[in-house]
């Protein structure tokens, strides 16, 4: 996996409680996504549906990670600098950041995109 992975829930999931609802956080980085269409072609963005299990996640961090929204940082070089002083998780062998604020601050970082204020 060179590039970054970046997993959102589908929106107009519903649960046991009804529906269809959206998940806030993985709206904020559709958001940024929005803002700076380039990193589509710099992320590899994948939509997921809210029931569990979560095989994409699990397969690359797994079962015991599957909370999204999250992003997986790629093998491609430069990643260190930009994952300084987030909480930068790993599992699997691979490195993750599950909050929308260090998700936002690791892509400015790393691809020079504004940064959340």
């Amino acid at each position: 996996m060179a590039r970054d992975q970046l997993f959102l829930l589908k929106p107009d999931f519903r649960d046991d409680s009804g529906g269809p609802w959206y998940c806030p956080s993985c709206a904020t980085l559709e958001g940024v996504l929005g803002f700076y269409p380039r990193l589509r072609d710099l992320l590899e963005v994948q939509y997921l549906a809210f029931p569990r299990p979560r095989d994409p996640v699990i397969a690359v961090i797994g079962a015991e990670n599957q909370g999204l929204p999250v992003l997986v940082v790629g093998t491609e070089p430069g990643a260190d600098a930009a994952l300084a002083g987030l909480d930068v998780r790993e599992a699997k062998g691979r490195r993750f950041l599950q909050s929308p604020g260090d998700i936002g601050r690791y892509l400015a970082r790393r691809h020079g995109i504004g940064a959340p204020h």
